[in-house]
């Protein structure tokens, strides 16, 4: 709605608007991709206002990758159709297209010398506005001199924007009319609906562990289900269906990464954000800032923990601790690396994690960080981000060898099946970039569906190296999915089933 507010009206539109847009676009992964295809569509209006120019230029150089997959909106379409806007606007705009453009080049290095040619040229170099001549210098040395690692870690992705109140939102309430005194003002009474009646509202009935039903065509070939009676009907008949006659496992979405007690707030929610990325902010409060880089290749992983003090005191006493819970000792070879005990104000330091995926695992390493502020002790407990998924390498193969493999791994207990609720907007190419994300591949020409994604992998740990195939079918019209995995191994297929159904 703003987006078209800005495109139809951008004269009308202050600055605090497309700011809060860039500010809901980052904090919502389940926008990104909706909002990057929104702006490039409304960008190729002849008449395109300049604030829709600031946004447009803002969102696709943070997510711009997500529509690159569809050649009528290639990098360098994208590219050429920004450029295009580029004389046109006010010095401070062309100052923001210009970061736009560096940052295409970390995502996009096929169209570098494209941008390069740009920077380089006598215009913006000889550019009578000094911050336009020194920002084109600037990144033009900056992709000239630097290599892949140091630009991406330059130009990485904008953390979330602290949750605050709308400053929009904020200036409605100041309009609010006054009350005459005297008059008594009745607040509209909150029903709260207790947590089991919710449950009983959403399900009648408690759904039958498996579900079975008949008379679907069956389009990858996957053995039919032996015939018996059909369980009685329950909350969940319906989705069997609608997406053919395999037996579904309903699942406790809140049971699949392990138990949360003793984890600061919100770091189920960062550590989620991490499983189709390898990059980004973990945590951040009013001291510290928490950042991860990490590199995977095969059975081994280097992962770099950055602690960033947002304040101008030393953090004393610092330390970071990583335990392994359960078996994950066994599973997963851990050599850390010590880090400082003081942070200064306004200072980075980093450890390092050396990793060696020994087997199969489906709990989360945890990152224990105890400070000093001021005097205080400080606690923080978080889940590093190493899932099993990031040991994957994807694979190619035709049809043919898909579907002999596929058969193969027909037995009950080599397959993990999954049916449930789209949880974000069931866009293409949103879902493939997620699945290339996590590890797997896009097998083109397999499925008959072409809304299906199916995809093959191989899991490489120090004892064995295991094949994975992947079946996603989308229901658009119900927001529904049925996730397919099958391996030789249970576990692997079950944990790879849990990570994968949190990202849909």
């Amino acid at each position: 709605v703003i987006l078209n507010l800005i495109r139809i009206a951008g004269d009308y539109v202050s600055e605090e608007v497309w700011y809060r847009v860039i500010q809901i676009v980052i904090n919502r992964d389940d926008v990104q991709g909706y909002a990057a295809k929104t702006v490039f569509e409304a960008l190729q209006a002849p008449a395109c206002h300049e604030n829709m120019v600031k946004v447009g230029g803002y969102i696709l150089g943070e997510f711009g990758n997500l529509i690159a997959g569809d050649p009528r909106s290639s990098p360098l379409v994208q590219f050429q159709l920004l450029h295009s806007k580029y004389h046109l606007c006010s010095p401070n705009t062309r100052g923001l297209l210009l970061s736009t453009y560096i940052k295409f080049i970390n995502l996009f290095p096929e169209i570098k010398s494209s941008i390069q040619e740009v920077l380089g040229s006598d215009n913006n170099l000889r550019n009578p506005d000094v911050e336009l001549q020194q920002r084109c210098i600037e990144y033009l040395q900056l992709s000239t001199v630097t290599s892949s690692d140091v630009l991406a870690t330059v130009l990485e992705e904008m953390p979330p924007f602290p949750e605050r109140e709308s400053s929009i939102l904020a200036k409605l309430k100041k309009k609010k009319p006054a009350v005459p005194e005297g008059t008594e003002v009745k607040e509209k009474e909150v029903r709260i609906i207790p947590q089991a009646q919710i449950n009983n509202l959403e399900s009648v009935a408690p759904p039958p562990p498996v579900i079975q039903a008949s008379g679907s065509v069956d389009l990858l070939g996957l053995d039919s289900v032996p015939s018996g009676p059909a369980p009685s009907s329950g909350g969940m008949n319906f989705l069997v269906d609608m997406f053919g006659d395999q037996p579904a496992t309903a699942t406790n979405g809140g049971e699949l990464f392990g138990s949360n007690v003793g984890l600061t707030a919100g770091a189920e929610d960062s550590y989620k954000k991490f499983i189709c990325k390898h990059n980004g902010v973990l945590f951040e409060n009013d001291l510290l800032q928490i950042g991860i880089k990490s590199e995977y290749r095969q059975n081994l992983a280097r992962v770099g923990v950055f602690f960033g003090n947002k304040t101008t005191f030393q953090l004393t006493n610092f330390a970071s601790d990583l335990v392994l819970p359960g078996t994950l000792s066994s599973a997963l070879s851990v050599q850390p690396k010590p880090v400082e005990l003081t942070v200064d104000g306004g200072a980075q330091v980093q450890q390092l994690f050396n990793i060696e995926c020994t087997s199969e695992f489906s709990d989360a390493p945890l990152l224990n960080i105890t400070f000093t502020y001021s005097g205080k002790p400080q606690k923080l407990s978080l889940k590093l981000p190493v899932m099993i998924n990031k040991f994957l390498e994807a694979a190619e193969m035709n049809s043919e060898a898909f579907f002999t493999r596929w058969k193969a791994l027909s037995q009950p207990n080599q397959e993990c099946q999954k049916i449930f609720k789209a949880q974000y907007p069931q866009e293409t190419e949103q879902v493939k970039q997620k699945i290339l994300g996590f590890g797997l591949s896009i097998l083109q020409g397999i499925d008959p569906n072409p809304d299906n994604f199916v995809s093959s992998a191989i899991l490489h740990t120090r004892n064995q190296q295991v094949g994975c195939l992947v079946r996603l079918e989308p229901n658009k019209q119900m927001q529904m999915y049925r996730l397919t995995i099958r391996s030789t191994k249970p576990s692997i297929s079950l944990a790879l089933g849990n990570l994968l159904e949190s990202q849909f």
